[in-house]
């Protein structure tokens, strides 16, 4: 579980990075590669979408930070003796009694 939450903390963080850094600024970023999407976005451009869709992405990242931090602290709490326990489902068989010796001309009685 901990494995996907941190690849979706890396695809957030990145996706998180670009929505920023797409943001219309003084320098204007990387702003300046969107074009004029106007018609799409509304009156206002991107620049609501981006900032709407920047707090969503932030709301996502700080969640799944914080269920990340737990995974984590519980996989923590778990104790080496008990992932060490013999459980009879993982231990081979034994077999309870030994096999019978094979019969030769030798090992036979006459009567």
């Amino acid at each position: 579980m901990s494995s996907v939450l941190l690849i979706i903390q890396v695809l957030l963080a990145v996706i998180l990075t670009i929505v920023i850094l797409l943001q219309k600024s003084a320098s204007m970023g990387l702003g300046a590669y969107s074009g004029s999407n106007e018609s799409l976005f509304g009156a206002k451009g991107p620049a609501g979408f981006l900032a709407k869709f920047t707090f969503f992405m932030g709301f996502l990242f700080v969640i799944n930070t914080l269920a990340l931090g737990y995974t984590y602290n519980q996989s923590l709490r778990d104790s080496v003796v008990d992932s060490a326990k013999f459980d009879s489902i993982k231990m081979p068989q034994v077999p309870s009694v030994a096999p019978a010796a094979p019969i030769t001309e030798n090992n036979t009685t006459a009567n």
